[in-house]
């Protein structure tokens, strides 16, 4: 069925971890990855991504580390799953219509692309901020 791939996860992880803390506390890959239990090259990765996205800063030196570069009620899942995986796509032909062999005649089409925009829905409208109150 549907599941969320673990850049995805590693990243969610990651900015509830850091939306937990102090506003500009300076964490650590380490920690955060010894905290959370992931590995700590995949948790690297995927605060390079959320870095590069504009979610997350990276602080140089001997006391460097991440921390979010936005306030908790301004980060979405949306934005997480954007900056780890990219846009959302259920099909293959979501992302390129040519490499499904049956894109002319599919019935269900439709139907894929409308539950598809209901998870982006969902998940647009989800802040950290929430997510920290569900916890």
């Amino acid at each position: 069925m549907l599941k969320v791939s673990r850049k995805f996860e590693y990243g969610l992880h990651a900015v509830v971890y850091l939306a937990r803390k102090e506003a500009d506390t300076i964490v650590t890959v380490k920690e955060m990855s010894t905290e959370i239990g992931f590995s700590q090259e995949f948790m690297a990765k995927a605060m390079q991504n959320l870095k590069r996205a504009g979610l997350a800063v990276s602080v140089q030196g001997v006391k460097g580390g991440y921390r979010l570069a936005k306030s908790p009620d301004e980060i979405t899942v949306s934005d997480i799953g954007r900056a780890t995986e990219g846009a959302p796509h259920l099909m293959r032909c979501s992302v390129e219509s040519r490499k499904c062999e049956i894109v002319d005649r599919c019935t269900h089409r439709g139907y894929m692309f409308m539950l598809q925009k209901k998870i982006d829905s969902l998940m647009a409208g989800t802040t950290v901020s929430a997510l920290l109150l569900k916890h």
